[in-house]
């Protein structure tokens, strides 16, 4: 769980943009979200592939440079 402390002489504002920047590095909202319908293997197993393929045409391309 994220946690974001309030220091001394730090706006609502400054907190919450800092609780918000945890948030999204942690992954929390993302995994909430894949988890928030059920998806069969079958389309896991894919997206999962696509997702290997994605990164393997950037690193080549990375590569190429």
């Amino acid at each position: 769980m994220t946690y974001q402390e309030r220091k001394k002489g730090e706006s609502i504002d400054q907190m919450l943009r800092k609780f918000k920047r945890k948030v999204k590095t942690s992954g929390v909202l993302q995994n909430l979200r894949s988890k928030e319908f059920f998806e069969p293997p079958s389309d896991t197993k894919k997206r999962k592939f696509k997702a290997a393929v994605r990164r393997n045409q950037q690193q080549q391309r990375a590569d190429e440079l």
